[in-house]
């Protein structure tokens, strides 16, 4: 790859090294110029400009970034599309990442064009969270860097995950006399909402004495469940302490005390034919991530709990004087960021005056217009999916019938464009962060095209508002975050968000998209002639 300094004349097929902004817009870092780029530039009185030019020898920044992804991707591990030299790999399942570090690392010293950056191992992470993403620093990357990677990558699972089981969980709590009833409910209650974040449930809980053979009739009941919880009135001290005494006489095998985590140093594990028994420390009926967590969530994903799994701990063991870990009183299921939820809105509340009668529900390869947009949308990662109607509500809500689709009237609809968008944004849940707003006249968007843009949406990237294209121009559908729709809800009158996105183009994401899909909709009847053409 040459990467530097030359005329205008000379840079159509070169990469943009750095970003530009003029008068018509910002040419982004990266792009493939044109003869029409050219023009444009020389008329911001442009002379020369920076950019890289590959060769045969080099293989394109997103397609070098999705093959090593795609090599790195173990199980429970999808490679997602690759954008400006970046693949995110994504969590398939609720459960632990196992990045391996010796193939890490070695991906990382091979050549300097290639990076890969991943969660700590057994890190917590939820189902669609980035657990690592692979980063081609220049324009480029060598091919035979990309192809030695790839050979590399044959050896194991670089990123895999170990995915949480439904398990069935007894608590068995043990009491002296004086002791508060709400310190057990309080207790339950903590460790409930514990297996509650990593898709285990609570099924039983036993008050007993604090007495080894009150106790031990209490595990030999509960051995029916699959994890069995022991919190003891008091810490266990020693071996030969009431807990572990109790788990022998019940025909158990103590497995290991102690623990390089702090809190939690005092947790012993055990096993009773086929059941995990843990002993729990007194730091389990905080709210606070301790030591307790770090097990659990390892018999949760089926991974080993031995001797060297538990002293291997000791790293990144001390918690106390962390105050960024998540703690579970503010939610149980913060310990990681959660999968972006993305809503679909399509505006189908249009009174089709150049069209003379309702094209939303024109037949379209044997089926209705609107629905075939509603179908894309139901099929892609978007939830849920949202439909404006207007004039024509009744034909489309039929056109619809049987889709599980959130249809609204919008009853302001003469007023234009806006007043559809900011329906649909009203009705938009709390929790998704960012939504997909479809025109219900373009019959050639589909599934994977929605897919596309959900997968370059990356609000702390850069890239909060995800624009198709084709031959570099902009079209339809466009993802925007949560952070716009303030702004979405102010506009006026029968204009849409597209100037929204002039003056916002630093947070703008173009997707190229390989056919006229994102440019095609029905407004005349000659389009919709055209359309029907096999």
């Amino acid at each position: 790859m040459k990467f530097g300094t030359v005329l205008l004349e000379h840079a159509v097929g070169g990469v943009l090294g750095h970003s530009l902004r003029g008068p018509s817009g910002v040419f982004r870092k990266g792009r493939v110029l044109t003869d029409c780029d050219v023009k444009a530039l020389r008329e911001m009185g442009l002379r020369e400009i920076i950019i890289a030019r590959l060769d045969d020898q080099d293989l394109p920044e997103d397609e070098a970034a999705i093959r090593v992804a795609a090599a790195c991707a173990g199980p429970f591990v999808r490679a997602g599309a690759a954008f400006t030299g970046r693949a995110n790999l994504y969590a398939q399942a609720d459960g632990l990442a196992l990045p391996d570090p010796s193939l890490i690392d070695a991906l990382n010293l091979l050549d300097e064009s290639i990076t890969i950056a991943t969660a700590a191992p057994f890190a917590c992470v939820r189902t669609g969270q980035i657990i690592a993403t692979v980063k081609i620093i220049p324009f480029a990357a060598p091919r035979a860097c990309v192809e030695q990677a790839e050979r590399l990558l044959m050896a194991g699972s670089a990123v895999r995950l170990a995915p949480f089981r439904p398990y069935r969980a007894a608590l068995l709590q043990t009491g002296l006399a004086g002791d508060k009833p709400s310190v057990a409910a309080k207790a339950r209650s903590t460790i409930e909402r514990r297996l509650e974040s990593i898709g285990s449930r609570l099924v039983s809980e036993r008050l007993t004495a604090h007495d080894p053979r009150a106790l031990a009739e209490a595990i030999r009941q509960s051995s029916n469940a699959d994890i069995i919880l022991v919190l003891g009135a008091a810490a266990i001290a020693d071996r030969r302490d009431v807990v572990p005494l109790a788990i022998e006489a019940a025909g158990g095998e103590i497995l290991t005390f102690g623990m390089p985590v702090d809190p939690g140093n005092l947790l012993l594990t055990a096993k009773l034919g086929e059941t995990v028994v843990v002993g729990l420390p007194g730091c389990a009926r905080s709210p606070k991530l301790n030591g307790f967590d770090f097990v659990l969530q390892r018999i949760a994903a089926g991974l080993p709990i031995g001797r060297q799994e538990i002293a291997g701990m000791g790293v990144g063991g001390l918690l106390n004087e962390i105050p960024t870990r998540p703690h579970l009183r503010e939610s149980p299921r913060r310990e990681t960021l959660p999968a972006r939820k993305i809503a679909a809105i399509i505006l189908a509340a249009g009174q089709s005056t150049r069209m003379g009668s309702n094209k939303l529900v024109s037949d379209i390869q044997g089926a209705p217009l609107v629905r075939r947009v509603a179908d894309a949308a139901l099929a892609s990662a978007a939830q849920p999916t949202i439909v404006v109607t207007g004039r024509y509500d009744a034909e489309v809500r039929e056109a619809l019938h049987g889709l599980p689709v959130t249809i609204l009237k919008n009853q302001d609809y003469t007023i234009g464009l806006s007043s559809s968008l900011i329906c649909g944004i009203k009705a938009v849940p709390e929790d998704c962060d960012g939504v997909i707003v479809l025109l219900g006249d373009m019959p050639k968007v589909s599934a994977e095209l929605i897919e596309r843009l959900i997968e370059a949406f990356d609000p702390g990237g850069g890239r909060a508002i995800c624009v198709p294209t084709w031959r570099g121009k902009r079209g339809n559908p466009v993802l925007w975050a949560r952070v716009f729709f303030d702004e979405i809800m102010s506009l006026k009158g029968d204009v849409g968000a597209k100037n929204l996105i002039g003056q916002h183009e630093e947070a703008v994401c173009e997707v190229e998209w390989g056919d006229d899909a994102p440019l095609v909709d029905i407004d005349t009847p000659q389009a919709l002639a055209a359309c029907r053409q096999p």
